[in-house]
């Protein structure tokens, strides 16, 4: 199981260096292919809507045909999409390629985590997903990190290259690192056995909070990170690179969650992870609305990343159950839910600082994020404890 482990984290690590990789880059690409700074920073809707969008087809296709036959195959045309971006002629193919390798990476996380739900008992799995999460925090981490150093010392370009190079890797680990470890005779396609499996997952009342939660935090959150570098510029900041370090101090909270996730649930429990969950993300969006220095902000991104993972990652947990026979298509539920709210979100945003203003924007979606820390772990554990992970 260590070694499976392993494995899938290495391949999340790759896939997850194209989920932030344009942000800190946003700048850039605007002056580059002649383009308005804010068309630019859809880039990141770009990525995040066609995630969620082939969500619907690709938890039913894992479930149908095999997990690990979808991860490797969207890691590859994770590859190629980003070789497409390097060398885009203008904005519209650098779109298109955003477009499929949101497609493609939607076919790896999710479905890496199904695979978890089937190969981990109940009671390590939130500690087993940490694991897997340790490589995609990474993934974001080194992405947003490398692409704004690229950007300052050779161009926005280098960083679809570095991108491509590690999907090869990815590949590669996929094809060999995964062979023999999920026992799956497919039985193809089937239309009817999928709308079943649908069914199945939305008899279960408990679907709708966590959807409705995971969206919440997909707008409130992460629609803030393609207009980071512009908060920046906003305070004198005009580096590449510091923008990409404060993106990436996102995941330096989550390697925090990671590596400490087993002792605090065993000691604080779900519920009071998930409500201080929502309360760190909350107060790192009021201190972002101030607009301070960049080192106070890097800060703030940082205990928002170890806040929205003590919240998300017990959610997620309880995701794993909603449907044990149809993970797959739960999971693909549950992606399609926080994708479609990170896509809509920079288009809130945006309304939101054209309506009233960039620091209002943020007091709101603080408010967001502290509602769901406290209102979804009563509607998900009522009046009862939910189960202790084993560290």
């Amino acid at each position: 199981m260590t070694r499976f482990l392993f494995v899938i984290a290495g391949i999340s690590f790759a896939s997850s260096l194209f989920v932030r990789m344009t942000d800190p880059i946003v700048p850039q690409i605007a002056a580059d292919l002649a383009v308005d700074v804010q068309l630019a920073a859809m880039l990141g809707t770009a990525f995040a809507l066609p995630w969620a969008l082939m969500q619907p087809i690709l938890g039913p296709v894992a479930d149908l045909v095999g997990k690990t036959r979808v991860i490797t195959i969207c890691v590859a045309i994770l590859g190629i999409s980003a070789l497409i971006g390097a060398f885009a002629p203008n904005f519209s193919v650098l779109l298109a390629s955003r477009i499929v390798a949101g497609a493609a990476a939607g076919g790896v996380f999710p479905v890496s985590v199904a695979l978890i739900g089937d190969l981990v008992p109940m009671q390590s799995r939130q500690v087993a997903i940490a694991r897997l999460l340790i490589g995609s925090i990474g993934g974001m981490f080194v992405g947003a990190t490398l692409s704004g150093v690229l950007a300052d010392l050779i161009s926005w370009r280098g960083v679809f290259v570095a991108t491509a190079a590690s999907a090869v890797v990815g590949f590669a680990t996929a094809a060999l690192g995964l062979r023999g470890t999920e026992r799956f005779e497919s039985g193809g396609l089937n239309l009817k056995t999928a709308l079943a499996n649908y069914r199945q997952v939305f008899s279960n009342p408990r679907a709708k909070v966590c959807y409705s939660a995971v969206f919440a935090e997909g707008v409130a959150l992460f629609g803030l990170f393609p207009y980071v570098a512009l908060l920046l510029l906003a305070t004198g900041e005009v580096r590449a690179s510091i923008a990409g370090l404060v993106v990436a101090g996102f995941a330096i909270g989550g390697l925090i969650y990671s590596v400490s996730v087993g002792r605090l649930v065993a000691r604080f429990g779900q519920r009071r992870l998930m409500m201080a969950g929502g309360s760190m993300a909350a107060l790192a969006l009021l201190t972002e609305a101030a607009l301070p220095a960049w080192p106070v902000q890097l800060a703030a991104i940082s205990a928002m990343g170890l806040g929205f993972f003590l919240l998300h990652g017990s959610i997620q947990v309880q995701m794993t159950e909603l449907a044990p026979t149809a993970r797959g298509t739960a999971v693909a539920m549950h992606s399609f839910s926080y994708f479609m709210g990170q896509a809509l979100g920079p288009i809130a945003y945006l309304a939101g600082f054209a309506l009233i203003g960039q620091s209002p924007t943020l007091v709101v979606a603080a408010a967001i994020m502290a509602m769901v820390g406290f209102v979804v772990p009563r509607l998900l554990f009522g009046s009862r404890a939910p189960p202790q992970a084993k560290a």
